[in-house]
């Protein structure tokens, strides 16, 4: 086969027009062959002719898209120094575009002989179980798109899970369910469009790694948080099965979505990838240049892991930053998406052991003109010593804020926070993101995500019930500040069922009027169940997937109505603090706290008293919150009543000073109001245990 000595860059496999470009980068490597594969899985070996700057590279002229390859890479064997490559290991391409199949369990995939000594080399050849990378077709239509840069104070993010999200929609054909065309499909953006989200965060769709510890289970890897490709689509979500044909599916599916106006971030794992510990497979980078790619202990044998997953990327090394990157850049020039949530991002920021904010991967990013221009999200913690992070973040970046969880949650089951921890969390926690220039924006406000409790079980369990999760019980985590109404698990208890959704919606309603940008798990706003199972990884079935034939019609109507009524007032969505960045504003007038006897919170109170019941005011008509043009926005300005205590409590409405008349909105006790009579200052309202109610002021 003719060969050519191509060019190192970029790495991967390029197609253009004529003929691919083949590049691959290790130290390590004495020789690296391309392997090529036919249909019937007939393999030709091609020895990459060239090396530069240790990127091995070859033309080879003719080569099309939809041709499989991997790669096979000679070089030392030597695990005590950190080397273990083994030319009978076929090899993924870490910028392949494209993958097709799937990892067969077998022992020629591991690096060792099972039952034998781990550091004696495996000889047999791993390529018959092994899946095959596809050249790329680089080629779409792209007319009409753009990325939809739509400002943080206006977003509101909704989780969901490729597949999971339309695996049982009836409305949706059989073949489409559970892929990026079924997620595209005109019934899926009509239902998000009407809930009112603006953007779409999808749980992992790199190509990932099935675990064999799941499978040997009948279970699966569901959740997709162990990747080995960063650049291509995972294919199983992916309705067309042809070759490479899950990158096309994909843009098509981001296409359709920003038609609708609905950004698409994307949940990456860059902290480590699917092939282990010491004892796990080669499939990659393991392969290629293991010392180089991945942080290893002083005993090289052995992996540093601050994600419980085996290993972690090591940042230190330029090449493995540039992986990062190529990939990020690749997404948002190639796929169109508009931002990015880090999963574990307190790993990306260990170059040695302690985390380091200011550290190569977080400079690269703000120095980027792509990346520095897309949504940045970090999850804010790894498994590591030092690893909780939240607040500390760089400038640019937003959040996750588990610290406002944490709060709301105490918060709706009567137990802490004090009055100063709840202000903080309500108003989008300056403590946390004030001190270095950022805005209510850098806090992504959740009570609940893909790991935990759905927002129906936050309400209907007080413990974990991972059963079929195969480990006793004992996986997913015990600290869930969870209240289950007072029966564990399913009744037929009307007072129980009648405070369960009142809870539900207390927790929605807070969300949605909280500064900061709200981020809602798919199904919560239709009553989702997982049984209790807070960990559901592994569960790719009835379990995860939504039950689009029981939905809590009325609460989803409840969802939308209050997403629509964030999106019409912009006081709940401020770009900036409150004045001065205080907490209570004492002297200020646009916001306030009271207690229920209609009186401003004591200072005392704000000194470490524990709220559960409180009122508080905010001023539509005097906030730092110009348009596009700069113009000033005024809105309506409302009285927020909260009441968390376990019995009804009487509300006495502020003086004159702050509203000569109130309606009501809405109480989570009863709904939405329709009508009404107005509440004069002064009034006494009855607010029901554990209920939320918001007022608006009626103008003079």
């Amino acid at each position: 086969m003719k060969v050519w000595p191509g060019t190192p860059y970029p790495l991967g496999a390029t197609y253009d027009g004529a003929g691919t470009n083949f590049s691959v980068f290790s130290e390590v490597a004495e020789r690296v062959e391309l392997c090529l594969f036919d249909e019937a899985g007939r393999e030709t070996r091609v020895a990459l002719p060239e090396v530069t700057g240790h990127c091995w590279h070859g033309y080879l002229p003719g080569v099309e898209p939809g041709q499989r390859y991997g790669f096979r890479v000679h070089g030392p064997w030597a695990p005590e120094q950190g080397n273990r490559c083994n030319p009978a290991k076929l090899l993924l391409d870490p910028y392949a575009k494209g993958v097709y199949g799937d990892i067969a369990w077998d022992e020629a995939v591991f690096p060792y002989h099972f039952n034998s000594d781990p550091e004696v080399s495996n000889g047999r050849d791993s390529a018959p179980f092994m899946p095959r990378c596809i050249v790329h077709q680089p080629f779409f239509d792209w007319t009409g798109d753009r990325q939809l840069q739509r400002p943080w104070n206006e977003t509101i993010i909704y989780e969901t899970h490729v597949k999971g999200f339309t695996a049982r929609h009836p409305d949706i054909p059989r073949e489409l369910r559970g892929t990026y065309a079924g997620l595209a499909h005109s019934e899926s953006i009509e239902y998000l469009k009407k809930l009112g989200i603006t953007a779409v965060e999808l749980m992992p769709v790199h190509y990932f790694v099935n675990d064999k510890h799941l499978l040997d289970q009948g279970l699966s890897n569901y959740w997709g948080y162990n990747s080995i490709c960063y650049f291509a689509p995972h294919g199983a979500y992916a309705a067309d099965k042809r070759p490479g044909a899950a990158a096309a599916e994909f843009k098509q599916m981001v296409k359709a979505l920003h038609q609708a106006g609905i950004e698409v971030i994307l949940d990456v794992v860059y902290n480590h990838t699917g092939e282990g510990n010491h004892m796990g497979p080669v499939l990659s980078l393991r392969g290629i240049d293991n010392a180089y790619y991945y942080q290893l202990m002083e005993d090289r044998r052995y992996y540093r892991d601050y994600t419980g997953t085996g290993n972690c990327l090591n940042m230190r090394q330029p090449h493995v930053l540039q992986l990062i990157m190529d990939s990020l850049r690749y997404w948002v020039l190639e796929m169109h998406v508009d931002g990015f949530r880090f999963d574990l991002a307190s790993a990306l920021a260990r170059e040695l052991h302690e985390v380091q904010m200011l550290n190569a991967f977080f400079d690269i990013i703000q120095q980027d003109p792509v990346t520095n221009q897309v949504k940045l999200i970090a999850e804010p913690w790894d498994l590591g010593e030092g690893g909780y992070q939240v607040g500390n973040f760089p400038s640019g970046w937003s959040e996750w804020n588990g610290k406002y969880r944490d709060c709301i949650r105490n918060f709706w089951r009567t137990r802490e926070p004090t009055l100063t921890e709840f202000a903080y969390r309500f108003t989008g926690s300056p403590d946390l993101y004030a001190g270095n220039s950022r805005r209510p924006f850098a806090s992504i406000n959740f009570v609940t995500a893909h790991d935990g409790f759905t927002l129906r079980d936050l309400v209907s369990y007080n413990e974990k019930h991972n059963e079929a999760n195969g480990e006793d019980n004992r996986d997913g985590s015990d600290d869930n500040r969870s209240w289950n109404c007072g029966i564990e698990g399913e009744t037929t208890d009307p007072g129980v069922l009648a405070l369960r959704v009142r809870q539900q919606r207390n927790f929605l309603a807070t969300l949605m009027l909280s500064q900061g940008v709200p981020m809602l798990v798919a199904g919560d706003e239709a009553g989702r169940t997982q049984r209790g199972n807070n960990n559901a990884y592994c569960q790719d079935n009835e379990i995860s997937w939504l039950d689009w034939d029981n939905v809590d019609k009325n609460l989803r109507d409840f969802v939308r109505r209050l997403i629509q009524f964030r999106r019409a007032h912009p006081v709940f969505r401020r770009r900036r603090w409150f004045q001065g960045q205080a907490i209570h504003g004492e002297g200020k007038d646009d916001i306030a706290w009271f207690d229920p006897r209609g009186e401003q919170a004591s200072e005392q109170l704000w000194e470490g008293g524990v709220v559960h019941s409180l009122g508080i005011f905010i001023n539509g008509e005097n906030f730092p919150n110009p348009n596009a043009r700069g113009e000033p926005v005024t809105d309506d300005s409302f009285y927020l009543i909260f009441n968390a205590h376990f019995e009804d409590v009487d509300f006495i409405l502020p003086p004159n000073r702050w509203g000569m008349r109130w309606l009501k909105v809405f109480d989570t006790a009863e709904g939405w109001s329709e009508d009404g009579a107005a509440l004069e200052a002064g009034a006494t309202l009855s607010v029901v245990q554990r209920s939320f109610v918001l007022l608006q002021r009626q103008a003079s």
